[in-house]
């Protein structure tokens, strides 16, 4: 059975994923990656824009938006060289193809966001979403990914 995760990180942090085909979560732990399986999708939410340790410098970078969505390829969570002793676990992921979805213009048509603590639960880093609100998420990034005028299709009209 196919499930659905909403994953956590800073747009910068996802961003290095998405060029290397990988996620990661919870500064690399390996036991939420285990609860994933090959074939399930997941999306990234990216509260800011650049991963800060200081809440006052996170207020002022604030980006609230859905940046990554892919599907789970086969194999077990791997451990990754990232910088002098640091190895995080990884799993592979092949992204799809789409554009950042603010969450404010999906937040009322969400059934995670009708949760009461629904924004504290994201702290976990790794919280599993229904397949309702995933096909949500997934309509408005592609449909913004079709959008004409991004910056992307202005490159391939030359």
């Amino acid at each position: 059975m196919t499930r659905n995760w909403l994953a956590v990180a800073s747009a910068d942090h996802v961003h290095i994923g998405l060029q290397a085909g990988f996620m990661q979560v919870s500064h690399g732990k390996v036991s939420p990656l285990r609860r994933i399986q090959p074939g399930d999708r997941v999306v990234y939410y990216s509260p800011n824009q650049r991963y800060s340790p200081s809440h006052a410098r996170r207020e002022k970078d604030r980006l609230q938006a859905f940046t990554a969505i892919g599907t789970v390829k086969p194999g077990e969570p791997y451990r990754a060289e990232m910088a002098a002793g640091f190895q995080p676990f990884r799993r592979d992921v092949v992204w799809h193809d789409a554009a950042p979805a603010p969450l404010v213009e999906l937040q009322d048509r969400l059934v995670f966001t009708r949760e009461r603590n629904w924004g504290y639960r994201l702290r976990q880093g790794l919280v599993e979403i229904s397949a309702t609100d995933m096909t949500t998420i997934a309509e408005a990034m592609f449909t913004a990914s079709a959008r004409p005028g991004r910056p992307e299709d202005e490159t391939s009209r030359d």
